[in-house]
């Protein structure tokens, strides 16, 4: 028992003593905010983009955006995130002075284009009798796009929303390079200031654990209700 005793007397040494748990509550708290912040744009940029992919696609007049939105996917994919972090905060946002906006932002961006391929695979699984009986019912491309195609589409790619949305919240924690004292870069300084090697790492990696454990249940929940909603 003596061995408990120690690593007890060694966790309140780590943790509680001038009340450092505060920081790793705090890094927590921001990890949350740019993984949330983060999604939501991912989103919101990912749909855009697979929309116009799918509807200029073949389009003469309209190839122009179809081009763009390639030259994003094709830069935003082919550099590592944290190179883009480090572009975004001493390049972009030079004046900033708090980087949590500025990864939040460049997470987003870096989701966005991965989200996207996602939801144009998902509006391509749908069968195009959809989009041709919602033209027939005299709904534009748009209007069939939004009432009929984006519904289905969002069942089929929720799955895969909810792996990038894991993936997201494990790349926040290269959020650290840009002054942002997220969950990992908290439980670095700990490491740091109290010379224990061992137990900030091993808390911090049960944290993420524990929230992707949470997050795969609160998708499971998700897609057990749209199956049930299907069968009514």
């Amino acid at each position: 028992m003596d061995w408990l005793i120690n690593w007890g007397n060694k966790l309140y040494e780590t943790f509680i003593v001038d009340d450092r748990y505060v920081t790793l509550i705090s890094g927590l708290e921001k990890t949350l905010i740019i993984t949330v912040g983060a999604l939501i744009l991912g989103v919101i940029i990912g749909t855009i983009v697979a929309i116009i992919k799918v509807l200029t696609e073949g389009k003469k007049y309209w190839g122009i955006l179809n081009t763009l939105c390639n030259i994003y996917l094709t830069v935003i994919r082919g550099t590592p995130v944290v190179v883009q972090l480090l572009i975004s905060f001493f390049i972009i946002f030079i004046s900033a002075k708090d980087g949590t906006w500025v990864a939040t932002i460049t997470f987003g961006v870096n989701s966005g284009a991965y989200v996207a391929e996602i939801i144009r695979s998902g509006i391509m699984s749908i069968d195009k009798g959809q989009t041709e009986a919602g033209r027939s019912l005299g709904l534009s491309q748009f209007q069939t796009m939004k009432e009929i195609i984006m519904p289905q589409a969002f069942k089929n790619i929720l799955p895969a929303i909810g792996n990038e949305m894991i993936a997201l919240l494990k790349e926040t924690s290269v959020a650290g390079y840009v002054a942002v004292v997220d969950l990992t870069k908290a439980g670095n300084q700990i490491k740091n200031t109290t010379y224990d090697q061992v137990n900030p790492i091993l808390l911090v990696a049960l944290v993420y654990l524990i929230l992707v454990i949470l997050m795969t249940k609160l998708l499971s929940i998700m897609e057990r209700r749209l199956r049930r909603s299907d069968i009514r």
